[in-house]
């Protein structure tokens, strides 16, 4: 059961990075893995069909390059149905439109609402994991040391070692950048190659694949 959820929260992880792919579908697989059909039935029924039903115009603008209606449907999902995990979507979305706007405060606010609400912790960490790497674009480096100050869940260690890595990059100590890119390869993440990269660039040197 351990190994399941944790193969659930690596799947939501991947949200934010694959926007063209369904969201939904994603969470379908996830409730799959754990529960089967039944799980999945009861948890779109809690949800709502008119959260459903939202969420869906807000991707639809999106995808049409309605801005605007995408924010205005995306408010007030997180209005009237806020305890859902289509409202945290639609916040992570909201975010992801207020950076391209260059509204990088809104983006901050809307992620940390996520991180606090959403009903599912991987859903948390999916947020935690995008609020930190915007403080650290903002150069907000206190307000991201008090983030990585919390343990992730275990899909999510190796994206928050290298999150600590860019840290201590930005900070000049590239021991501690290597060191904490070294973990992340221990840990696993989605791009490895990237990685290796990061941490050759700190002056490190990966092992070998």
């Amino acid at each position: 059961m351990e190994n399941a959820i944790v193969k659930v929260q690596k799947a939501l992880k991947k949200w934010w990075k694959e926007n063209g792919k369904s969201v939904i579908g994603g969470i379908v697989l996830g409730f799959a893995i754990i529960g089967g059909w039944q799980g999945w039935q009861g948890w779109q029924r809690s949800t709502g069909e008119e959260a459903s039903v939202m969420f869906d115009t807000l991707r639809q603008a999106v995808r049409s390059g309605q801005t605007e209606k995408a924010i205005e449907e995306g408010k007030r999902l997180i209005g009237d149905y806020g305890g859902t995990a289509y409202a945290s979507f639609a916040g992570m979305e909201l975010a992801r439109l207020a950076y391209q706007k260059g509204e990088k405060t809104a983006a901050r606010g809307h992620l940390q609402w996520v991180a606090d609400s959403a009903p599912d912790a991987s859903l948390q960490e999916v947020a935690r994991l995008q609020l930190g790497h915007l403080l650290l674009d903002m150069g907000e480096r206190d307000a991201l040391r008090t983030l990585l100050g919390k343990a992730p869940l275990t899909a999510f260690e190796g994206d928050f070692a290298v999150l600590r890595g860019d840290l201590a990059r930005a900070e000049g100590d590239m021991a501690g950048a290597q060191a904490a890119y070294q973990e992340a390869l221990a840990f696993g993440v989605d791009d490895e190659a990237m990685l290796r990269m990061k941490l050759v660039d700190a002056g490190g040197r990966g092992p070998a694949s």
